[in-house]
């Protein structure tokens, strides 16, 4: 888990066609984040970066679905119509970037918000970040340094928090944690102004409730009352978790402005000296220094025997890797021992599970070891079975005649796979954007093809009229769950099918697009379908490069389509 920000959350970026609003919509798209539309009057129709644009948040609510988060990359003097607009749509998290917002315009923002119970961020914010989840703002700079700087929990482990009144200090605070061998589990530059939005007690409170996070690091500053207040939730009990913070401005007088509006000392209050007493007496760990604040956190979570805590293996790690852990005695893929999984799992449960991180139940892993039979071989005729039985034929090793036949699979041969969940996913889009049913895109689908000649990959084949394969995949689909549905993959495709059908020119679906449906509705990734189908092909192609190198003469000339069948029957 983790506050704020996580991979499902469902982000737009208002001003998004500014200069700054491209950069930082590169930098949140690059490190994951969900961005799935902008907003700038005026431009609705063209996209960003690959993002659509909208004339305002309502319109993108209602032609994307629900909105979580509207990051608002607006001058200052817009802010407030913007962030009006995005609390009006039902968005529940606005985060404003910019400062010197008038003050009386953020009042008005917080009166909204808190009528509509809508949260805000900011103003004068770098933004929000969980490693490994999203970052929403500019906190990071960059994708790769995000990812360099902060150190996401290990999947079910724990993080600090980071709490942070200052932009730059968020960043550096969560970097120099990282440093000592700390895990993230997510920032919040509050920001800098008088008048905020979420304070330092609420995303302390957010962190309490956080089952990933174990302990909070604060980068408090002088004036007002924020490290108070948290002082005193402490107090009370509703703040139970460590805190260990750092207070900038040790040395600013009264009337002393630190770094921005919000950290300034007015007569008595907001003073160095009164922030860190109070956190001291409701039980923090107030360090004089901010060179010291990596080693307390340290040793606090040591104390805790902490899972924030990365191994010195980790800590020095260039880069890292979420799919096998090795240690003495102990292979682990995707958290799960393999000897484990020896004997307890079928392959085809096993690939699902290396390539998604997820172990699948025992009628997906049924289903993917069908998918996987299913393409264990087609003949002599394909690309790759002749590319590897030419090469083998040659004297060549094992590996690079298999090898040969591995690189034949490529988009026209294997390839289908991916085409046709990309090509069903798309008719899917248009249909919900649309407002029609998936019969009647499919339909004009059909229409359109016929016009111009065109072809559908994973539909029709050159031998079968209709793929033996094909039926019982579909049979175990159902079986693990998959309702085909108009709204599913497989059901796109059985639109597809009736739309040819209506017009006297049946064109089944193949295994290919099977395949592609199929797993489009399990929730793979099309990035790793031509290599689904590598796996499957690979014990096909051993088995012609044996026979080639056992039955035939070397160099011999191998006839793609004369050759017979000569094994068992049945």
């Amino acid at each position: 888990m983790a506050i704020l920000i996580d991979k499902s959350k469902r982000v737009i970026v208002q001003g998004i066609t500014g200069r700054e609003g491209q950069a930082r919509t590169r930098l949140m798209l690059d490190y994951g984040t969900h961005v799935v539309g902008g907003v700038t009057p005026g431009k609705a129709g063209i996209k960003v970066l690959g993002v659509p644009v909208f004339d305002n948040c309502q319109a993108a609510v209602e032609q994307l679905g629900g909105i979580d988060i509207s990051v608002l990359f607006v001058p200052a003097s817009l802010v407030k119509a913007a962030a009006l607009e995005a609390i009006e749509a039902g968005i529940r998290l606005v985060v404003i970037v910019a400062d010197r917002v008038p003050l009386w315009d953020a009042l008005e923002i917080a009166a909204a918000a808190q009528t509509r119970g809508v949260h805000f961020v900011g103003p004068n914010t770098l933004g929000i970040a969980s490693p490994g989840q999203g970052v929403v703002g500019m906190i990071g700079g960059r994708a790769e340094s995000a990812r360099e700087w902060f150190k996401p929990p290990l999947p079910g482990g724990t993080g600090v928090g980071v709490i942070s009144r200052s932009g730059g200090m968020a960043s550096s605070t969560a970097y120099y944690l990282g440093q000592a061998g700390v895990r993230i589990s997510s920032i919040v530059h509050v920001g800098g102004d008088a008048v905020l939005g979420l304070r330092v007690p609420d995303v302390a409170s957010l962190f309490q409730s956080d089952p990933a996070t174990d302990a909070i690091a604060l980068f408090g500053e002088i004036g007002g009352a924020q490290e108070e207040d948290l002082a005193a939730l402490m107090a009370e009990g509703t703040i139970t978790k460590p805190v260990i913070a750092y207070i900038g401005g040790k040395a600013a007088r009264s009337g002393t402005r630190f770094s921005h509006a919000g950290a300034i000392i007015e007569g008595n209050t907001g003073t160095h000296a009164g922030k860190a007493a109070a956190l001291r007496q409701a039980g923090a760990v107030v360090v004089d220094s901010f060179g010291s604040l990596p080693d307390a956190v340290v040793e606090v979570l040591r104390s805790r025997n902490s899972r924030s805590l990365m191994t010195d293996t980790e800590r020095k790690a260039v880069w890292t890797s979420a799919i096998t852990r090795i240690e003495p005695n102990t292979v682990a893929v995707r958290g799960h021992d393999i000897a484990g999984l020896m004997g307890h799992v079928s392959f085809g449960a096993a690939v699902y599970l290396i390539l998604t991180g997820s172990k699948p139940d025992d009628r997906v892993g049924r289903l993917m070891d069908a998918i996987l039979v299913s393409s264990i071989d087609h003949g002599c005729t394909p690309p790759s079975c002749l590319a590897a039985r030419t090469v083998a034929s040659t004297g060549a090793s094992l590996s690079a005649s298999v090898a040969a036949g591995v690189m034949a699979i490529n988009r026209h041969h294997g390839g289908a796979i991916e085409d046709c969940a990309r090509y069903l996913a798309n008719l899917l889009k248009r249909a919900l954007g649309e407002q029609k049913s998936i019969d009647e895109i499919a339909a004009a689908e059909v229409t359109r093809i016929k016009g111009e000649g065109d072809r559908i990959s994973g539909f029709g084949h050159r031998i079968h009229t209709r793929d033996p394969r094909t039926g019982r995949l579909f049979e175990l689909a159902a079986e693990a769950g998959l309702s085909g549905s108009p709204e599913t993959h497989v059901g796109a495709a059985r639109a597809v099918e009736r739309a040819f059908a209506a017009i006297g020119k049946p064109l089944p679906i193949n295994v290919d697009g099977a395949i592609g449906a199929i797993l489009a509705d399990l929730g793979l990734d099309p990035r790793v379908f031509n290599g689904i189908f590598m796996i499957a092909r690979t014990p096909g192609l051993i088995a012609h490069v044996t026979e080639e190198q056992t039955r035939e003469r070397p160099m011999r000339r191998i006839d793609p389509v004369n050759h017979a069948y000569d094994g068992p029957g049945g």
